[in-house]
C-alpha cells in the first residue's frame, strides 16, 4: 500500500523551476517532520530539504537559496519548490516521513516511490 504519493517531476531547461508535491495521510502527516531526498546516477541519496511539524527547515549546502520546502497541514502535503535548477539537480527525489509502532517508537521510515527531475537543455 502507498503511504507517500509523490507528483511533479518533469524534464526542465537549466534555470527553470518545478514544485514537487508529497501526500499522505493525516496519521502519518501530523505531528511529524517531512523530508525530501534525492538519488542522482551513481550516487548515494542524499538529503535535500527537511521541515519539522512546527516549520523549521533544514537544507543540503547545495540547494540553499534556491529551494524552498514548505508544508500545508490541512492537506496532508508537503512540498518543493525547486528554482534555478542546474544539470547536478538531476535525479529521482523521494519523500520520506518517520513510521512509529503502537507504542509510539520510531520504527523505521515510510517512503514515496519517487519522481524523476531531469534538468538538460
Amino acid at each position: 500500500q502507498v503511504q507517500l504519493v509523490e507528483s511533479g517531476g518533469g524534464l526542465v531547461q537549466p534555470g527553470g523551476s518545478l514544485r514537487l508535491s508529497c501526500s499522505t495521510s493525516r496519521r502519518i502527516f501530523s505531528n511529524n517532520a517531512m523530508g525530501w531526498y534525492r538519488r542522482a546516477p551513481g550516487k548515494e541519496r542524499e538529503l535535500v530539504a527537511s521541515i519539522t511539524s512546527g516549520g523549521s527547515t533544514n537544507y543540503a549546502d547545495s540547494v540553499k537559496g534556491r529551494f524552498t520546502i514548505s508544508r500545508d497541514n490541512n492537506k496532508n502535503t508537503v512540498y518543493l519548490q525547486m528554482n534555478s535548477l542546474k544539470p547536478e539537480d538531476t535525479a529521482v527525489y523521494y519523500c520520506k516521513a518517520p513510521r512509529f509502532d503502537s507504542r509510539g517508537y520510531y520504527s523505521g521510515d515510510y517512503w514515496g516511490q519517487g519522481t524523476q527531475v531531469t534538468v538538460s537543455s
